[in-house]
């Protein structure tokens, strides 16, 4: 048995690389993260473990449990949820924040709630969820971090359905990046409300405030935050032909300045890099004699399509080394792995892809093992 290895320099494996935070950008944000939607790649980011007042972005995850609830079938959009003097009292308008205007006692639909608190970022709309849902909003606080914790937001911690000022409620905008691409990948069929640049209730008309709905192309979500402590923040997604980028800016200092500074994040990243499919699943990458098989060779195929983020002006700088043992013995199962594709920039591995058997190979019986064995004596081994 010996080992093979090959080199392989084809245009689909060189352009191969991997995204680095770039040191060349810059941004006036406390805090930010830009992420590739697909590969999950982190292509910029800022103190973004760091974990912040999310202010009105801290809506996404009541806006995430509720549509939980409404897949699960606990909810519908049609259902009708009551207003409570609490919900009108801290989250009307007498409160000075958000609201959706809501009267108390009145009663209001599901689906016009979403809108309410996406469109509006009303925290009334948001109070009234979180009572109808949970019974209180504290209970739902508490289900809005069980939730957290299952979808594996690490730096995460609510006590409030709105993002109202609290001391303890915090998250970091690594996390509300992770929970963006979560709202985007569960719920396509509710994701376009996020976009929707107006909503009128109770005869009052008001505009999405998300910049980039304006002014750049593809945008289509997610949510606006601002109080005196978190500053002007935004969780933002666009998407251009089948790539699509999600942003988190924090802890800037006016509306103007968030429009500016997540706008430039936004196209710096598509300016800058770029997804390369350049495996894809169960794609033969050899051929290897089997020895006492009842096949007498077995593919080696990549198990699943390998997609990634690159930096366009690295992507020549990339080279792609397979391997494996040649020949294998039966039995072989199939997802066996066999060999493997080593990332290469330079001298450092920077990624390993296995190579599996791509079928099942049985074992054959002795007679068969011996002609084999003489045909090994007399010709040598296949390569």
């Amino acid at each position: 048995m010996t080992k093979k290895t090959l080199c392989l320099l084809s245009a689909g494996i060189s352009l191969l690389a991997f995204a680095h935070s770039a040191v060349a950008y810059e941004t006036t944000a406390k805090n930010a993260i830009l992420m590739d939607y697909d590969t999950g790649t982190y292509l910029f980011v800022k103190n973004h473990q760091e974990m912040i007042a999310p202010a009105s972005m801290s809506k996404l995850m009541t806006v995430y449990v509720l549509l939980s609830k409404i897949k699960e079938g606990e909810v519908s959009l049609e259902d009708d949820f009551t207003v409570s003097e609490k919900a009108w009292r801290k989250g009307g308008a007498a409160s000075g924040g958000s609201t959706m205007f809501l009267n108390i006692g009145q009663e209001v639909k599901v689906e016009d709630l979403l809108k309410g608190i996406l469109i509006q970022s009303g925290n009334d709309a948001c109070i009234v969820v979180a009572e109808n849902v949970a019974g209180s909003e504290e209970e739902f606080a508490a289900m809005m971090n069980e939730t957290a914790e299952k979808i594996g937001l690490n730096n995460a911690h609510f006590e409030n359905a709105t993002g109202l000022p609290h001391p303890d409620h915090r998250i970091s905008p690594e996390d509300l990046a992770i929970l963006a691409r979560h709202i985007i990948k569960e719920f396509p069929e509710y994701y376009p409300i996020f976009k929707q640049k107006e909503f009128t209730y109770n005869g009052i008309k008001q505009g999405n405030r998300n910049p980039l709905l304006y002014s750049l192309s593809g945008a289509d979500g997610l949510k606006t935050g601002h109080t005196d402590e978190a500053g002007y923040c935004l969780t933002a997604s666009v998407k251009r032909g089948t790539r699509r980028l999600i942003e988190v800016v924090a802890g800037l200092s006016s509306n103007k300045e968030r429009s500016v500074e997540s706008e430039n994040l936004m196209t710096w990243g598509f300016a800058n890099f770029e997804n390369y499919k350049f495996f894809t699943k169960n794609q033969i990458m050899a051929t290897v004699p089997v020895w006492y098989g009842a096949l007498p060779h077995v593919d080696l195929v990549v198990p699943e399509t390998v997609l990634k983020t690159i930096k366009k002006s690295k992507k020549n700088k990339y080279s792609a080394q397979l391997s494996y043992d040649t020949p294998v013995t039966a039995p072989i199962a199939k997802g066996d792995k066999l060999g493997e594709i080593k990332i290469m920039y330079g001298d450092e591995v920077k990624d390993i892809i296995p190579l599996v058997a791509k079928e099942d190979v049985a074992k054959v019986g002795f007679v068969s093992r011996f002609i084999a064995n003489l045909k090994y004596f007399v010709f040598g081994a296949e390569e």
